[in-house]
């Protein structure tokens, strides 16, 4: 094997549309992070509020917890802060960014994770959960998938690939050690009705027969213990194991209301899904090098993606763009 055939290896062509899915999924839940932020933080923790963030950071510690408003707060710099990152993460989503180098998402990603890690670093009781660790963490990580002129790269999927195990695997040991409950699988007879955010069919999840709530344990055991091994197998395997996690995290959904854990881990179990198996189960998605007939996707993905940024970013290397260009100049 030669220097070439080896550093290849670390590319991973045939995960485009898993990278599609990372990327714009991830940027859609800090939208969706910033937006609740903008809305709630200056209520709670505003310089009104209930645990005032001025008064927090006069006994603060900045290389403990790093943030921009270590030197100042104000509740017209939140709002800065986070209409800052709607507007990256919405440009995320459009894909926008992932037209150019790769270090133009890099950037924004990067941007993302500092602004919101400013928020959560001094939003004492009500940013402690771990739903809010884990989008940095993810949000740092797919900063580095790099963008549609380059193939993803296969380390950052297995990190990614990781980071769901980890996931999943602790949350299924957290169970198993935690109470006998989840040992006898009767956990479920009172999970959906004194769970901390029922949604509109927990009750109807509830009055499920007994039978069916031991057989959802059972289920729960094997996709957190079992199946996230199978993530780094060979495929299709791998985009088994990664379909179960996501049947599995729409169900507690689709029962609950955990935040935007659950959308998290479904999002981030798409690094194990590969373009052959996703078309096989999307057909309408194309392979990649064959976008279709008629196709204005990406040739890497298959997914549709604005065409005046691309036609933008080519024409800065080609000359000028004669479809962007004024006719007859």
């Amino acid at each position: 094997m030669d220097c070439v055939d080896w550093v290849s290896w670390f590319d991973a062509p045939e995960y485009g549309f898993a990278r599609q899915v990372l990327q714009r999924g991830v940027a859609a839940l800090f939208f969706v992070a910033f937006l609740s932020s903008l809305n709630q933080f200056p209520a709670l923790l505003g310089e009104r509020g209930f645990l005032p963030v001025p008064d927090y950071l006069e006994g603060f510690s900045a290389r403990r917890r790093p943030t921009l408003f270590r030197w100042r707060y104000s509740d017209r710099l939140l709002r800065g802060v986070c209409l800052t990152g709607l507007a990256i993460s919405a440009l995320l989503v459009a894909g926008i960014p992932q037209l150019g180098p790769p270090w133009v998402p890099l950037i924004a990603f990067l941007a993302l994770w500092l602004l919101y890690m400013s928020i959560v670093n001094v939003g004492q009781t009500f940013y402690g959960f771990g739903w809010e660790m884990l989008l940095l963490e993810a949000g740092f990580t797919v900063a580095f998938l790099g963008s549609d002129q380059t193939e993803p790269p296969r380390t950052i999927l297995l990190l990614l690939a990781w980071l769901v195990f980890r996931l999943e695997f602790g949350a299924g040991m957290i169970k198993i050690r935690g109470g006998r409950e989840w040992r006898d699988l009767t956990a479920l007879y009172y999970h959906h009705e004194t769970q901390p955010m029922p949604g509109p069919l927990s009750r109807q999840a509830h009055l499920l027969p007994k039978p069916f709530h031991r057989l959802e344990v059972l289920g729960n055991h094997f996709a957190q213990l079992v199946v996230p091994f199978f993530l780094f197998a060979p495929q299709p395997v791998a985009s088994a194991a990664a379909g179960i996690i996501i049947f599995t995290q729409l169900w507690l959904v689709a029962s609950g209301n955990f935040a935007w854990l659950n959308w998290m881990a479904i999002v981030l179990a798409f690094a194990a899904v590969s373009d052959p198996v996703a078309h096989a189960v999307l057909p309408f998605l194309p392979l990649d090098g064959d976008p279709g007939e008629g196709s204005r996707g990406s040739p890497r993905t298959g997914l549709p993606s604005p065409w005046w940024p691309q036609c933008c970013w080519q024409s800065s290397a080609t000359g000028p763009c004669a479809t962007c260009s004024p006719r007859g100049s």
